[in-house]
């Protein structure tokens, strides 16, 4: 089990090959007044596009980014990038936050001071955390997996050797997106090994298991239903990443305006924003998240986790339940959200929080919520 530090990669080259190719992009038309009806606005785009090429430094990114120590594990389906920044307090936590897609460990990036060192952000330094922040297989500067089967339980059983390779027999666990798949497989796989959880969305895949002739109750089918169409009416980039992510792959890994529009409507889409984007995010940290997968060309990589984790969804079978202390945040604008009924017909729920703004980006719309609900649950755990 290799660990060693990593130097983030910058390559003058790459950045010229980016703005040659933002210089020569070839513009769709649009419907008058369409604005964001039909997809990415066009005059959203081009600007952001010009920011990109004109304003847009990904060196002073890369800078930004390294003030946290970077490593890498060899694990045997590859190289895996990690942050690793210890406490500042007592006996910390150790605890592993893992993203999703359209992000990037970049998402961290506001939530792991509050985590690390509590007494200089208000918090109670007696719960501080070694945060360790794991890019996942195929994303960012982790290697794109060589071979199938790469799906959140097997990235659940490298988090685990990650964790032992840096010497926590106990760790706590975070996570969104993927990242909660990715954590519901912890607590599955590795009970032993968990402190407890923590996640701000339920993997898209999870299904209790129903004895047969099981009633699910009201508001457990109107979530159901609701599910499904939003499934139907927005689930579109989802269905063509789980079928067919090489295809759209040869699109977005040459076009860094098509990659970019891609995902910036899934930012504001999915963020508690309504509708502004530049409301929670900056246009330099849209672009960083952006530039990392035209960077690394990970777009590809990255939603082929769609296909894997369809050929292997959460679907929980007969007696299977997560059993180690579970806590849920629910930030308002994550839909579709699951009801509690619903979750805890498979995990043991011991904390339950309503927060009050933010979306699918947790950690970075609401750093401050997030790591205090964290601090709550994982240091009330350590106490009993």
């Amino acid at each position: 089990m290799k660990i060693e530090s990593f130097e983030l990669p910058f390559s003058r080259a790459k950045v010229d090959d980016l703005h040659s190719r933002l210089d020569r992009t070839r513009w769709p038309d649009e419907v008058a007044g369409g604005s964001w009806l039909y997809g990415a606005d066009l005059t959203f785009m081009r600007d952001l596009c010009r920011y990109w090429r004109e304003n847009f430094d990904w060196r002073r990114e890369l800078d930004r980014i390294a003030r946290f120590p970077h490593f890498r594990y060899a694990s045997s389906d590859g190289w895996i990038h990690f942050i690793h920044e210890r406490g500042r307090g007592p006996s910390p936590i150790p605890i592993v936050l893992t993203h999703g897609w359209p992000g990037s460990f970049l998402e961290m990036m506001k939530i792991i001071p509050l985590l690390t060192d509590p007494a200089a952000h208000g918090g109670d330094p007696s719960v501080s955390f070694d945060v360790i922040v794991p890019s996942l297989p195929g994303f960012g500067f982790s290697d794109r997996p060589p071979r199938p089967g790469m799906n959140t339980r097997r990235m659940a059983s490298i988090w685990a050797e990650l964790m032992q390779a840096l010497g926590y027999e106990r760790f706590a666990a975070q996570g969104g997106d993927f990242g909660s798949g990715v954590t519901t497989f912890l607590a599955l796989d590795h009970a032993e090994r968990l402190l407890g959880i923590h996640l701000n969305y339920i993997p898209g895949s999870y299904q209790p298991w129903l004895e047969p002739g099981t009633e699910i109750s009201p508001v457990e089918q109107e979530f159901l239903t609701s599910a499904e169409s939003w499934d139907q009416v927005l689930g579109a980039y989802g269905h063509i990443q789980a079928t067919e992510p090489q295809t759209v792959g040869y699109a977005l890994n040459d076009s860094p305006a098509g990659l970019a529009a891609w995902i910036v409507e899934k930012f504001r889409d999915w963020a508690d924003c309504e509708g502004d984007i530049e409301r929670r995010f900056t246009k330099d940290e849209l672009l960083a998240n952006v530039t990392l997968y035209w960077m690394t060309e990970t777009f590809t990589s990255s939603c082929r986790l769609y296909y894997e984790v369809g050929k292997e969804p959460a679907h929980f079978k007969k007696g299977q339940r997560v059993r180690v202390p579970c806590a849920i945040a629910h930030f308002p604008k994550e839909e579709p959200f699951p009801p509690r009924a619903w979750i805890e017909r498979g995990y043991d729920i011991a904390r339950w929080t309503e927060m009050p703004s933010g979306g699918h980006f947790a950690a970075a719309e609401e750093p401050q919520l997030l790591a205090a609900d964290l601090r709550a649950f994982f240091g009330g755990l350590r106490r009993r």
